[in-house]
């Protein structure tokens, strides 16, 4: 199983039981976080499935959190957990499309049957490109977006640019010339200003599919020929 699962939780000793729960179902649980700001930049930084989120955090607000992971991971579950859930409440956790809301103290087999549910519905809503790059990353060669893990990664006009090359010169060596040309077609060569492309789209690539070969060019690397 192992699909990953941040906890935010500020009851300490209910985050530890629920990671404990997780842990005995297979599930890796990313991080436990206490604060809105912490589950945001957990939820944007790191390789996640789904989020069990605690509605009334400590001097935070974990429905306005999820409104701002939403906007950067608009696919990413959310399981909503609270003792309250007044009419107000659900109205505003309504915007974030929720999976499930869990009142606390909840049953065990309520969240299990929750978190396998929202995670099934996951698996079917991703998109995956025609171009199959690696178990993570594929290209779609009609919208020409890169997509990862389900969701589409945001590229500039030159990095998209420089990634359709790529592609197009999959596993074969591409000199530095031929990028410049492409690139900046009625530009002098500039070292600094390739360099920097291909830098900002290594790490959108997660440091993948790039090899450099010193003064000749670079090697688009996959699986695929």
């Amino acid at each position: 199983m192992n699909n990953k699962i941040l906890i935010v939780e500020d009851e300490s000793i209910v985050a530890m039981e629920i990671e404990s729960y997780l842990l005995s179902l297979n599930y890796t649980v990313v991080a436990i976080c206490s604060t809105a700001n912490e589950a945001y930049e957990k939820a944007i930084s790191n390789d996640v499935d789904l989020v069990l989120m605690d509605i009334f955090l400590i001097e935070s607000d974990g429905i306005g959190a999820s409104i701002r992971i939403k906007q950067i991971k608009p696919n990413l579950p959310i399981i909503f957990l609270s003792a309250y859930m007044d009419e107000e409440t659900i109205d505003r956790a309504i915007q974030v499309n929720p999976e499930a809301y869990l009142t606390k103290p909840f049953n065990r087999k309520d969240l299990a049957v929750s978190i396998k549910i929202a995670l099934k519905n996951k698996e079917s809503q991703m998109i995956t490109g025609d171009i199959i790059l690696d178990k993570e990353f594929s290209f779609d060669s009609k919208s020409l977006e890169l997509i990862c893990c389900g969701e589409s990664v945001a590229l500039t006009k030159k990095e998209r640019t420089l990634l359709m090359l790529f592609l197009k010169h999959k596993n074969h060596l591409i000199s530095i010339e031929n990028i410049e040309y492409e690139l900046w077609p009625n530009k002098p060569s500039n070292n600094s200003r390739r360099r920097s492309l291909i830098s900002r789209l290594r790490a959108k690539l997660k440091h993948k599919f790039i090899e450099t070969h010193a003064s000749e060019g670079y090697i688009f690397k996959t699986g695929i020929n």
